[in-house]
C-alpha cells in the first residue's frame, strides 16, 4: 500500500489517502486535488510538490484548472535546465545568511529566471556547494589514483564512472564532464506559475520536510508497521488510526512548544503510562485514587490545559 498525508500551512496534518501499492507517485496528485477540492470547497491552492510528482501530463492538467503549483525539477535530465536555467546570468537574492549556529536555517539564496515563458527558480546553499565540490574533488583525485591500475577495474564503479571518459580500452578523466557537474553544486531548481516572490516559493518549497517529518513519525514513533490485516476495509481502518495518533501527536507538540517545553517523546510516553487511577471500597465507601504525578505529567497537563484528577476521590 501507498500512504499520503495532507498537512496544511503550519505543517498540521489534514487527512490522509491510500492507494493499492503498485501505484505510481504520478497518478496520485491529481486525484488527491479533486478529492480535496470537494471535500473541503476549496477554490484556490497551491500545489508544492517534489520532483518524483512531475509529469507532463500532470504539469498540463493543473494548468487546465488554472492551479498554482511549485514543482521540483529533475535538473540533471532536463537538458535546458543544465545548459539554459543554470548558465542565466544574474545576481542571486538573499533569504537566509550562511550561520555556524547549525540550528539556525540553512543558507539559501534565489534567482528567478525566465525561459520560454516557464518561470523558474534556482536556489543555492552556499555551504551544501562547498561541500558538493570538495566531494567531486576528493572522487577526482581518487580516480587519478585508481587510473594508474588500467581502466577495466573502474567502468563498473558509478562514482567514478560519470567523470570518465573511455575509448578504445583506454581511460581519462572527462574534464567537461566535472565541468559541467559543477553546476549543480549546492543548488535544486523550482518551476511554478505562481505569483509569489522568488523568495516565498524556495520557503514554501522547503516546508516539504514537514511531510517527510512525518511520515518518519508514522513509522517509527507511532509503529503503524507491520500490518498484519488481510482484507482492504481493515488495513485502511489501521492506518487511520495510526492518522488520528498523529493528529493528536502534533496537537500535543504544539501545545507544549507554546509553553516552552521540549520532552523527548519516550519521555512523554512513560511518564504517562505511569500515571493511574484505581478504584478501593472501604466500609461500603468507593474511592478513585491517584498515582503520583512523577517527571514531565504535570507540565504535560498544565500544556493541554487539562487538570489532573485529585489523588484522591470520593465516589458515592
Amino acid at each position: 500500500m501507498i500512504v499520503g498525508a495532507v498537512l496544511d500551512d503550519n505543517g498540521r496534518p489534514v487527512c490522509c489517502e491510500m492507494w493499492p501499492g503498485n501505484t505510481t507517485d504520478v497518478k496520485t496528485m491529481m486525484p488527491v486535488v479533486e478529492r480535496l477540492r470537494h471535500r473541503f470547497g476549496i477554490g484556490q491552492f497551491c500545489i508544492v510538490a517534489d520532483r518524483g510528482m512531475i509529469s507532463a501530463d500532470t504539469i498540463l492538467k493543473l494548468e487546465e484548472q488554472q492551479m498554482s503549483y511549485i514543482l521540483g525539477t529533475r535538473m540533471r535530465r532536463v537538458k535546458e535546465i543544465e545548459t539554459e536555467i543554470l548558465t542565466r546570468a544574474g545576481r542571486y537574492r538573499e533569504v537566509y545568511p550562511e550561520n555556524a549556529d547549525r540550528s539556525q536555517p540553512s543558507s539559501l539564496k534565489v534567482k528567478e529566471v525566465i525561459h520560454d515563458d516557464t518561470r523558474y527558480i534556482v536556489c543555492l546553499n552556499e555551504r551544501q556547494a562547498r561541500k558538493d565540490a570538495a566531494d567531486r574533488q576528493a572522487i577526482i583525485e581518487s580516480l587519478k589514483q585508481q587510473l594508474k591500475k588500467g581502466p577495466k577495474m573502474l567502468v563498473g564503479n558509478k562514482g567514478y564512472r560519470r567523470y570518465l571518459k573511455v575509448q578504445k580500452g583506454s581511460a581519462q578523466i572527462d574534464t567537461e564532464k566535472v565541468e559541467n557537474e559543477s553546476r549543480f553544486d549546492g543548488k535544486w531548481v523550482l518551476t511554478t506559475n505562481s505569483n509569489l516572490t522568488p523568495e516565498q516559493i524556495a520557503l514554501k518549497y522547503k516546508e516539504l520536510w514537514r511531510v517527510e517529518r512525518v511520515f518518519r513519525d508514522v513509522k517509527s514513533l507511532l509503529d503503524t508497521r507491520p500490518v498484519y490485516h488481510q482484507k482492504d476495509e481493515n488495513i485502511a481502518g489501521h492506518v487511520f488510526c495510526s492518522f488520528l495518533a498523529l493528529v493528536l501527536r502534533k496537537d500535543l507538540d504544539q501545545c507544549l512548544a507554546e509553553n516552552k517545553h521540549q520532552f523527548e517523546w519516550n519521555e512523554i510516553k512513560q511518564d504517562l503510562k505511569a500515571l493511574k487511577q484505581v478504584e478501593i471500597e472501604e466500609n461500603g465507601q468507593r474511592f478513585a485514587i491517584r498515582s503520583e504525578c512523577k517527571g514531565v505529567c504535570s507540565k504535560i497537563f498544565q500544556s493541554v490545559h487539562v487538570a489532573l484528577p485529585p489523588t484522591i476521590k470520593t465516589l458515592n
